[in-house]
């Protein structure tokens, strides 16, 4: 892909958005607008970076996939458990982490998020229930299961999500995990935003039998598949999932069909997807066609793009910060890498 691919914006005539009867939630829809384009933005500014040369490791850009990090974050609580795959600056920015913390994360400075040593595929914020992005594809299943069997022997009032994508569903976790949450009820919700693409392999050609969500409900999970470019319809998705696993009626499963619209990472020109593909893609971007929604509730041209603005404006200023941050003092190399505190400190 070339990288005027990346640069695009979407803010051009797109897929016309799902119709819709009657009133819609028009603030509730604007605030989702706005924050896809801070997801975006933010996004942006880190292949800004490792252009740069300035980010610690790799970055696996979302950028296309906005509106499921959206939708699937508006209906958690901010102690909520949320756990994320390798592609997860979209799902932390949208439990709430702070924009410039992540991006010095990214760079590895002090004020990171894990003070500069997780980077991307390792992203957390745990002060917003964000327990983590997983270098590991499929590993964050296990997790969360993990977490909510936890909640669910405290009694507590709360739910664990994982957020994985279509190449999980072939690995082990997959099965052990919803599995487990079947078993025994757990308040789990599970999204697999399915691009197509297992990094640079299309997953269909690797996926024996109907499929994710086939898979799910054999293990007695219900499921649902829906556009995850479509903004409305997965938002109801996300909310009648979230509710059930509330009112105690165990995990849920959502496939959310989407197009990734970079390269599996920063560095990757993605030239295995042929460029007429990419470009049908580009006329799927989910911001566009959230905007037209918006458009078609009588939102102005003008209040649209002063969200895309605002945004770019944000994270180039978050940018600046980071790069101008210090690196995080020697000292802290021995933090943080065992329970029983640092390794150069004896026990009494």
């Amino acid at each position: 892909m070339t990288e005027a691919n990346v640069s695009r914006t979407g803010g051009g005539s797109l897929g016309a958005p799902t119709a819709r009867g009657g009133n819609i939630d028009r603030d509730r829809l604007v605030a989702h607008h706005k924050l896809m384009w801070r997801i975006r933005a933010f996004e942006e500014a880190a292949l800004n970076a490792n252009r740069e040369k300035l980010v610690l490791g790799a970055i696996h850009p979302s950028i296309g996939q906005e509106g499921i990090a959206v939708c699937v974050c508006s209906h958690l609580r901010r102690d909520d458990i949320l756990l994320s795959t390798h592609r997860g600056h979209g799902h932390t920015l949208a439990k709430g982490a702070n924009a410039t913390a992540m991006m010095r994360e990214l760079l590895g400075r002090e004020g990171g998020t894990s003070h500069g040593k997780g980077g991307s595929m390792h992203i957390a914020d745990f002060s917003v229930g964000m327990l983590g992005a997983n270098g590991v594809v499929s590993a964050n299943i296990h997790i969360a299961a993990g977490a909510a069997h936890a909640i669910k022997l405290r009694g507590e009032d709360r739910i664990a999500c994982s957020i994985f994508g279509d190449g999980a569903i072939n690995r082990g976790p997959f099965l052990e995990g919803l599995n487990w949450a079947g078993v025994f009820k757990l308040p789990a919700l599970f999204v697999c935003e399915d691009n197509g693409f297992a990094s640079t392999t299309r997953t269909a050609e690797m996926t024996s039998g109907p499929g994710a969500a086939a898979r799910a409900e054999a293990l007695g999970v219900p499921s649902v598949q829906v556009d995850g470019n479509d903004v409305l319809a997965l938002d109801e998705a996300v909310g009648t999932a979230v509710t059930a696993i509330r009112a105690g009626g165990g995990p849920r499963f959502i496939v959310a069909k989407t197009y990734r619209l970079t390269g599996h990472t920063a560095s990757d020109p993605a030239t295995y997807r042929p460029l007429e593909e990419v470009d049908a893609a580009w006329r799927n971007d989910p911001i566009a066609r959230l905007a037209q929604v918006l458009a078609d509730a009588g939102l102005s041209a003008a209040d649209l793009e002063a969200a895309e603005t605002a945004a770019k404006a944000e994270m180039a200023a978050v940018y600046a910060d980071a790069k101008a941050a210090p690196w995080p003092p020697k000292e802290r190399g021995f933090e943080d890498v065992q329970d029983a505190g640092d390794p150069r400190i004896d026990a009494v």
